[in-house]
């Protein structure tokens, strides 16, 4: 049996940051949405957009992200918003993987969803107060929105807020010195029954146990019917606690950005 080092290091090495390391063979493209293809809750800008309508020409797309149905298909360009041949080819994962929705007969089709229990709800609310107290960790007195959000089939908590400006929270993960992966820590002990993970640049996301990008990637093989080796996938936190690295454990080929414009750079080399 594997050790859990020697589990890791297989993941890690289906991980890679060289670009000359990625075949141009790829079918399948599957993004991390804030940090990978756009800023934090910012829009896809026209360039992204115009990458990724080539990219739908070429291929299936598909994003897994922790926001919201909602959020995520407004962050979506206009030039794919407006073009029914390239939606009929993308595919929308929101909660990391806890709900997916496919473009068919002009609109957007559920194929399923994943909710929290109210019980399931109050036990999350409960277990990041406690993990927050014992932290000592004061909320700073300017905030945006609300601290924790109930997305339904995930519950996210965002140190300034969830509608804090993008210049705040780039500030904040400057200086946040692992206060979240100290949170999530906590959380795995208090509610061991969940999926905690780091997201963005202030978040912590939490799903039912098993939701994750790695569940998203599986249900992806499946409707799509391909294999994990016919799949890319584009992200940006790898760590342990991060909510890409399930995408590791899926044991698809993994391509770590440190930007968007990373992500761009990427897309053009594949599109070459």
């Amino acid at each position: 049996m594997y050790t859990e080092s020697v589990v890791k290091t297989i993941y890690l090495n289906n991980l890679t940051n060289n670009i000359e390391e990625i075949p141009k063979d790829k079918n399948v493209f599957v993004f991390d949405l804030d940090g990978t293809l756009a800023e934090s809750k910012v829009n896809i800008d026209s360039e992204m957009g115009s990458l990724l309508a080539k990219l739908l020409i070429k291929g299936r797309v598909a994003i897994i992200g922790g926001a919201s149905f909602e959020q995520m298909s407004s962050q979506l360009p206009d030039n794919i918003m407006k073009d029914n041949s390239l939606l009929n080819n993308l595919l929308l994962l929101p909660l990391d993987g806890g709900s997916f929705y496919k473009y068919q007969n002009n609109i957007w089709q559920e194929v399923y969803k994943h909710d929290l229990s109210l019980l399931q709800r109050k036990a999350i609310g409960e277990a990041f107060a406690r993990a927050v107290g014992e932290l000592g960790h004061v909320q700073p007195e300017k905030t945006y929105g609300v601290i924790i959000e109930d997305r339904g089939g995930q519950t996210t908590w965002s140190a300034l807020g969830q509608e804090a400006p993008l210049s705040e929270k780039q500030k904040w993960n400057k200086s946040e010195n692992g206060l979240r992966f100290k949170i999530v820590s906590k959380l795995k002990e208090y509610i061991p029954d969940m999926e905690v993970r780091v997201a963005g640049l202030t978040s912590i996301d939490v799903t039912l146990k098993g939701i994750d990008k790695k569940f998203g990637i599986e249900q992806i093989e499946k409707y799509l019917n391909v294999s994990k080796t016919d799949i890319i996938f584009f992200g940006d936190v790898f760590e342990p606690e991060g909510n890409d690295y399930p995408a590791l454990e899926a044991g698809a080929l993994c391509y770590k950005v440190d930007s968007v414009q990373d992500t761009k750079n990427m897309i053009r080399y594949i599109l070459d």
